[in-house]
């Protein structure tokens, strides 16, 4: 089957390759990819930011969202059947979504939204599941409670807002000025526009702040923080939990509490907190979210479609910076 695989770590090691079509075990499905969307993880792990703690071997098909079709099931699996078209975000060391079908562990998999397309679907269980296990695992967001969420008009940032909304959550955050009417059709309560704007100057006495900006931006976040608040680093610097998250070797638990001092150092003085967060995969909470969709309370935002020949190209668009407003989707529409 046709892939795309990252034959070393780096830049320039991302192509199409003929691979063998996976095999299942008992407890996965094999899906007949329809389509898949693009992530920042995906060029953070082509890059090997993570080879110390994820250690995936190259050659490796890349790719952590998925749409498509049940083609097979394991003897152990119960809940799908051939013909069911699903969604997912296979767990870490089993990736591998830019490929013409994959082999997934049932437990990481949901069936699709009834209300999506599956571009649409495809677009969605990264940052859905990233953004339920923020506000609802980890923060434990309440009615009334004030969330800050920078770059809203992104694929994160987007269905966070949603998702705070729904949770009763006010609203707040930082956008280019041209996407404001988005950001605000999504519920943000307040806009601030970065690029005139100093977030810092206007907000205060936040319960959450999601930052995927990270660098100063994070550190000017912890200010608008009431005391007792949390800020949450999607790009990091990641912390000692991380590594436990990850099952690490002890010794890298000191390293990523080394890397992660100074701003837990400037939380602890403005006497609010700080956490790196890293998602991990859930067809349970999959299904939640897709219930969610299919009732109207959250939507899909999407920025470009490519067809899947054009991986690479999607990948680089993505890495340029060049996507204005959610999720990039490659599709195998039309390949059979």
């Amino acid at each position: 089957m046709k892939a795309f695989v990252v034959n070393q770590y780096g830049k320039n090691e991302f192509r199409s390759a003929d691979v063998p079509e996976p095999r299942i075990g008992n407890g996965d499905v094999l899906v007949k990819v329809n389509a898949a969307g693009i992530n920042p993880l995906d060029i953070m792990v082509r890059n090997g930011e993570f080879k110390q703690l994820l250690k995936y071997k190259p050659p490796f098909v890349l790719g952590h969202d998925v749409a498509g079709v049940v083609t097979q099931v394991g003897a152990d699996v119960r809940g799908f059947s051939v013909g069911d078209e699903v969604f997912a975000r296979p767990r870490d060391l089993r990736i591998g979504t830019f490929a013409e079908y994959i082999a997934i562990d049932h437990n990481d998999v949901a069936l699709k939204p009834a209300a999506l397309s599956m571009p649409e679907a495809a677009a969605v269980p990264l940052v859905a599941l990233a953004a339920w296990q923020i506000l609802v695992e980890k923060a434990h967001v309440k009615p009334g409670q004030k969330v800050l969420v920078h770059a809203g008009a992104g694929g994160l940032g987007s269905t966070v807002i949603q998702l705070a909304k729904h949770l009763g959550a006010h609203v707040a955050t930082t956008a280019n000025g041209a996407r404001a009417e988005l950001v605000q059709s999504l519920g943000a309560d307040v806009v601030i526009d970065y690029t005139t704007e100093d977030f810092a100057q206007i907000l205060t006495d936040y319960d959450l702040v999601v930052d995927s900006v990270g660098g100063e931006n994070l550190m000017k976040s912890l200010a608008v923080l009431k005391p007792g608040g949390l800020a949450i680093g999607v790009t990091g610097p990641p912390d000692a939990a991380f590594a436990k998250q990850l099952g690490a070797p002890k010794p890298f638990e000191f390293v990523l509490s080394f890397m992660s001092r100074k701003v837990r150092k400037a939380a602890k003085k403005l006497g609010v907190r700080y956490s790196f967060f890293f998602m991990h995969a859930s067809g349970t909470q999959l299904s939640e979210l897709a219930a969610l969709y299919d009732a109207g309370r959250l939507r899909p935002v999407i920025d470009s479609i490519f067809p899947f020949d054009q991986t690479v190209e999607a990948l680089a668009y993505v890495e340029n910076r060049k996507a204005k407003a959610g999720k990039v989707v490659i599709t195998l529409d039309g390949r059979g």
